[in-house]
C-alpha cells in the first residue's frame, strides 16, 4: 500500500442549512444518524473530477508518477455517463495515454469489490502498480422531498495506489458476498434499460439496519479468520460510513473497542463506494493510522453486497 489520497467538493452543508430546505432539524438527524453534516458536488463537479483529484493526491503521497500507473479500478455508483466509465475518464485526465482502466458497481461494498479485483490483478502480474478509487456524487440521486433518505447521504472520492511488491505489508485478505434476494430493501428506482431515467434512491431503513449488523459482523469474523488474526490482533476498524448506531451495533457485536471504530460519518454523512477509502485516507492523514499497523475495512449496500478486506498499513 503504496498512498492514500482523498477529495470533498467544495460545499459543506450543515444539518441547520438543509432544516431550511427539508422538514427536519439537526436533532432528528443527529440522535437517528450521528450525521452533522455532508460535502455536495456543485457546478462542474463530477464523479470523475472527485476521483481524479483524490488520486492525484494519492499519488503525491505515495511519490508515484501517473504515467506508471497500469490499473485503475474505480467503485461508483453514480457514474458521469452510462458509457464510458468513469475509470477511463480519470486515466485521460492524469494523462495516461494507455492502462486497464473500468467501473466497479456494488454500490456501498463497491470499494471493497474494486480493491479486491485490483489485488488480484496485482497478484496474478497483471499489473504492477494500480489506482484503486471509491468516488460517489450521491446528491444527484436523492428525492430532496424524502427526509428519511436525503439527509443520510453526501459526495467525495478515496484512493488508494498499491504495488505488487514484496512486502510484509499490504492486503492479507478479502472476502466478498452479495445477496440479490433483497433489491427492493435498498435500490434505485430508474435505470437505462427499465425506466431510461437515472431514477432516485428508495431504502427501507430499518431492515437495512438489520441485515447490516448481522452481515457486517459475519465477513468481519471470516477476513480475520483467513488472514490468520483474531479481534486483539487488529489496530484500527474502517468501516462504510452508513449510519452511526450501525458502527456502534457492530463493534458491541464483535466485542471491538469503539475506540479504534474511525468514524467520520458526523462530517462527511454516508459517501456509498467513497466512504471507505476517504475514512481510510483521513484516519492515515491526522495519525491515527501508522505504518505497520493492522486494519481491517468493512462496508455492506444495495443488492445486497458486502464485504471485508485485512491488510497491515
Amino acid at each position: 500500500m503504496l498512498g492514500v489520497g482523498s477529495s470533498l467538493p467544495r460545499r459543506m452543508v450543515t444539518n441547520e442549512e438543509l432544516a431550511q430546505t427539508v422538514d427536519t432539524s439537526d436533532e432528528w438527524i443527529v440522535e437517528r444518524t450521528g450525521i452533522r453534516s455532508r460535502y455536495i458536488a456543485g457546478e462542474g463537479e463530477t464523479t470523475s473530477t472527485l476521483a481524479t483529484a483524490a488520486a492525484r493526491n494519492a499519488l503525491d503521497h505515495a511519490g508515484v508518477a501517473p504515467t506508471d500507473i497500469d490499473l485503475i479500478v474505480l467503485a461508483t455508483a453514480t457514474p458521469d455517463q452510462t458509457f464510458p466509465s468513469s475509470a477511463t475518464k480519470v486515466q485521460a485526465a492524469l494523462g495516461i495515454a494507455d492502462c486497464v482502466a473500468f467501473d466497479v458497481h456494488a454500490v456501498c461494498t463497491g470499494f471493497l469489490y474494486a480493491l479486491s479485483v485490483a489485488d488480484s490483478m496485482l497478484r496474478a502480474g497483471t499489473a504492477r502498480k494500480a489506482l484503486v478509487i471509491g468516488a460517489e456524487t450521491f446528491s444527484r440521486i436523492l428525492d430532496w422531498d424524502d427526509r428519511a433518505t436525503c439527509v443520510l447521504f453526501g459526495d467525495g472520492a478515496g484512493a488508494l495506489v498499491l504495488g505488487a511488491e514484496e512486502s510484509e505489508r499490504g492486503i492479507l485478505a478479502t472476502r466478498l458476498h452479495a445477496d440479490g434476494r433483497h433489491n427492493d430493501l435498498l435500490f434505485v428506482d430508474g435505470g437505462p434499460s427499465t425506466t431510461g431515467t437515472v431514477g432516485k434512491l428508495r431504502m427501507k431503513g430499518r431492515e437495512v439496519f438489520r441485515h447490516a449488523v448481522v452481515n457486517l459482523a459475519g465477513v468481519l469474523n471470516e477476513v480475520l479468520e483467513d488472514a490468520g488474526l483474531s479481534t486483539a490482533d487488529v489496530d484500527w476498524v474502517v468501516p462504510h460510513q452508513a449510519n452511526a448506531r450501525i458502527l456502534d451495533a457492530t463493534a458491541k457485536k464483535l466485542g471491538l473497542d469503539p475506540a479504534k471504530v474511525v468514524v467520520t460519518v458526523d462530517r462527511h454523512a454516508n459517501t456509498s463506494a467513497a466512504s471507505v477509502p476517504l475514512a481510510f485516507d483521513t484516519a492515515v492523514k491526522d495519525g491515527r493510522i501508522k505504518r505497520g499497523d493492522v486494519v481491517v475495512l468493512e462496508a455492506m449496500g444495495g443488492g445486497f453486497t458486502w464485504g471485508a478486506a485485512a491488510l497491515r498499513y
